[in-house]
């Protein structure tokens, strides 16, 4: 895993231990599920790539930490877990919410596989 000095920088500066935490977590599962993708910021947020495309991305607002999975259509996802158009999904992770971090790893693997 190739770290981007930005990416460390905008998670090391997220002010919310419990939001700063999940998005460490959130891009390992990024990185485990595509060892080889790029990572840059990109819009004010961490953007993951997989050969010149999109393919995830850890957003934080005031309440939650926003996770989005980019090529998901056709993928069969929890019921109400995720919001968002056909092509991009986003799960909206507050604090105290459980997350299924291996289904996350599963879902970013699985879209990715054709990009």
């Amino acid at each position: 895993m190739t770290q981007n000095p930005e990416v460390v920088d905008f998670i090391a500066a997220i002010k919310e231990p419990w939001q700063r935490e999940l998005a460490v977590r959130l891009r390992d599962v990024v990185h485990q599920a595509l060892p080889d993708a790029l990572e840059r910021i990109q819009y004010k947020k961490p953007h993951f790539l997989k050969n010149g495309k999109y393919a995830a991305v850890i957003s934080t607002s005031k309440d939650a930490v926003s996770f989005t999975i980019f090529n998901v259509t056709g993928l069969i996802l929890p019921e109400g877990l995720f919001e968002g158009p056909p092509e991009r999904k986003t799960i909206k992770i507050r604090q105290g919410n459980e997350v299924d971090m291996d289904q996350l790893l599963s879902l970013v693997r699985q879209a990715a596989e054709t990009l």
